[in-house]
């Protein structure tokens, strides 16, 4: 598990599988109705409890064994918060589309009020994790943890301001109000500062990863860059017209059909199933 190329593999295994998996249980729980979307959050609190204890025990771990439990704990904790969004259960105060034709002031107003619980809540969990990792000599579970929240606040930035594709089958129905908040652009202002950016701390890792003393600092680097390497795919995925969907859509059970939409709690009746997709980071 040292080797370079064994370690890409296992990351872009890890991103792919553990998205597939969350989609496949917000997907099968929107089969089910609303009940179903909060047990999928409770039965998913094992993530977030083994997350946390696996960073706080990986933080003097200097092996390859605690780099891999600093990054997966890192993704563990992640998950739970993904599956917790997609589920509507910690999204924001505003759950109503918004309007056509509204001011950008007031739609990013609105935007902002259909993830704000959400995003506050990651931002805590990063500021937790900084106050007890930083300076440790394990921080990849950190690091790991600030390329997914950075990743998700600038593709969130990206489809606010208008990206050429845009999804509309991942995302469920408690949070399908979100696809009036996004919009369809040949390109933004952000998108080129959000490849830069991702660009750049991949050679920063890599340089770190080239120049690590321990193989537990190439391979912890390593997991790094890729991650952030990945995000960068999925920003780009924005752009260029690949079936980039068709990565997950064989794995996932069928949408609920609109005819049986009257079978669905009161919190989603009315909602359609068609929406705009977060970040899958």
């Amino acid at each position: 598990m040292t080797n370079p190329t064994i370690v890409v593999l296992t990351t872009i295994f890890v991103w792919w599988f553990s998205t597939g998996a969350i989609l496949w249980r917000v997907r099968h729980a929107d089969r089910l109705g609303h009940e179903a979307h909060l047990l999928s959050v409770f039965f998913a609190l094992p993530l977030l409890i083994a997350g946390f204890y696996g960073l706080h025990v990986s933080l003097d771990d200097t092996s390859v064994t605690g780099a891999y439990v600093a990054f997966l704990s890192a993704l563990s904790v992640w998950g739970w918060f993904e599956v917790a969004f997609l589920s509507g259960v910690i999204t924001g105060p505003n759950t109503q589309p918004c309007p056509p034709f509204t001011a950008m002031w007031e739609r990013f107003l609105r935007a902002t009020g259909t993830i704000l619980w959400h995003e506050l809540a990651l931002i805590l969990t990063l500021v937790a994790i900084s106050l007890v990792a930083w300076g440790a000599v394990n921080e990849y579970g950190l690091w790991t943890f600030v390329i997914l929240f950075f990743a998700r606040i600038s593709a969130k930035l990206n489809l606010f301001f208008g990206v050429p594709r845009i999804h509309t089958e991942f995302l469920p129905r408690p949070l399908s109000h979100l696809a009036s908040h996004f919009r369809h652009a040949t390109m933004n202002w952000v998108f080129p500062v959000s490849i830069t950016a991702l660009s750049f701390a991949i050679a920063c890792w890599l340089e770190r990863a080239i120049s690590a003393e321990t193989e537990a600092g190439v391979v912890g680097y390593m997991l790094l860059s890729t991650l952030t390497a990945l995000a960068l795919l999925e920003h780009w995925f924005m752009v260029v017209p690949l079936p980039d969907q068709k990565l997950w859509r064989w794995m996932l059970p069928e949408a609920v059909p609109k005819a049986r939409k009257s079978r669905s709690s009161p919190a989603t009746a009315g909602k359609t199933a068609d929406a705009v997709p977060t970040a899958r980071n």
